[in-house]
């Protein structure tokens, strides 16, 4: 099949109901007519013929019955975990969720209990707070250092700002918001940090395939082999291959115990995959999905270094330098607005739709982050408007 996709293809998604576009009116003032969303972090970009391809197959099949055997799903994860990860699966390990927030929630059911403490180096994605605090459980924030522009740990802190009551840590890597890649000695001081407070590590690796050029990641179960027993692994197709409206998601467990818990709550809260969703990800997970995922962060690398040119002419505006994701994450302390002030610029002025960098927990409140993974004309239009908005600064 043909893998070839010209990313530069405007596809207008507005009136199709996609959160996107058609709720940014709504949520942030900016109208659908003229405005910019750059907010949710989904892409403006089709999937890879083989995915579409699967989708056409089962509407000209015509018959939407349950799902049956998950195995050539799972033989699709094992070969791309192993392919372009380096990472070897059991196929038992493999729990199928509704995306990864519905996995994460699981997680904090099986795990732990109404009151018990859960960590977040923040600032970070902002629905495992909401589901942390959903559940009735507690999130402690962890506030991550900067160095040199870039996101670090700070285990001193962290280490005493533990009281015992913390049950579990849930990590983002690659990093969402800051895009950063973590090391994998970096990998190993979390791992070391959640075996000192006896913490389960969820390993949050949704970005893990939308790395930048001269990056690598490393699987946290490849980084910390020693702490399987504490590990839940999460990983998903649908940041990857732009189809989060399938709902589906990998759960990963390597420890046959730590699975129990997880396998109950799913039992018990009758959890099933739908079959769009597994035919998706099993046609992605291919060898010509790897080609187009390529091509891809290609085209993204690109949108990066345009965006971070013109952001960077901007006086008191930084973007913090991308490592992976979509998703920039830009300060703008160095104006000495407040953050009422930048985000009406951004908002009603250059009317571009962002996500608010409070949001994300505490470290934040400087931020706004800006979703890239859409047509470069888009970004080109979006920078422009920014420079124009800020013009006073220049």
């Amino acid at each position: 099949m043909n893998i070839a996709q010209n990313f530069d293809l405007w596809i207008d998604r507005r009136g199709s109901n996609c959160a996107k576009w058609d709720k940014m009116e709504a949520i942030y003032g900016v109208p659908a007519s003229d405005g910019i969303a750059m907010w949710v972090a989904d892409m403006d970009f089709r999937p890879p013929a083989c995915v579409q391809a699967a989708i056409e197959a089962m509407a000209a099949h015509g018959v939407y019955g349950y799902f049956g055997d998950e195995r050539t799903n799972s033989d699709a994860i094992r070969w791309w975990m192993k392919e372009r990860h380096g990472w070897v699966v059991e196929p038992q390990a493999i729990f199928t969720t509704h995306g990864l927030v519905n996995g994460t929630a699981l997680c904090v059911d099986a795990y732990t209990r109404p009151g018990d403490g859960v960590v977040l180096m923040t600032p970070v994605y902002h629905a495992f707070a909401r589901v942390i605090k959903a559940a009735g459980r507690n999130v402690v924030e962890c506030k991550l250092a900067q160095e040199d522009g870039r996101y670090v740990l700070d285990i001193p802190a962290w280490d005493a700002q533990m009281t015992g009551k913390e049950r579990m840590l849930i990590l983002c890597s690659p990093h969402n918001p800051g895009g950063r890649v973590w090391s994998q000695g970096e990998l190993k001081q979390i791992a070391d940090f959640c075996v000192r407070h006896d913490l389960i590590l969820v390993s949050d690796e949704i970005h893990h395939d939308l790395v930048m050029p001269g990056y690598k990641h490393t699987v946290m179960a490849n980084a910390a082999p020693g702490i399987l027993d504490r590990l839940v692994m999460m990983t998903a197709t649908t940041k990857t291959f732009n189809i989060a409206g399938a709902h589906i998601g990998n759960v990963i467990i390597p420890d046959e115990a730590l699975r129990a818990p997880f396998r109950a709550r799913m039992n018990a809260l009758g959890i099933s995959p739908n079959s769009f969703g597994m035919e998706m990800s099993t046609a992605a997970y291919s060898p010509e999905g790897a080609a187009w995922v390529d091509s891809l962060v290609a085209y993204l690398d690109g949108n990066r270094r345009l965006f971070d040119e013109a952001v960077g002419s901007i006086p008191g505006i930084r973007s913090m330098p991308l490592e992976s994701t979509y998703l920039a994450w830009v300060d703008f302390a160095g104006t000495g607005m407040d953050a009422k002030e930048f985000v009406a610029r951004v908002e009603k002025q250059a009317k571009i739709a962002v996500n608010h960098g409070t949001s994300f927990g505490a470290g934040g409140d400087s931020f706004l982050r800006f979703n890239l993974a859409t047509q470069r004309s888009v970004v080109i239009e979006a920078a422009e408007r920014l420079k124009a908005a800020f013009v006073d600064l220049q």
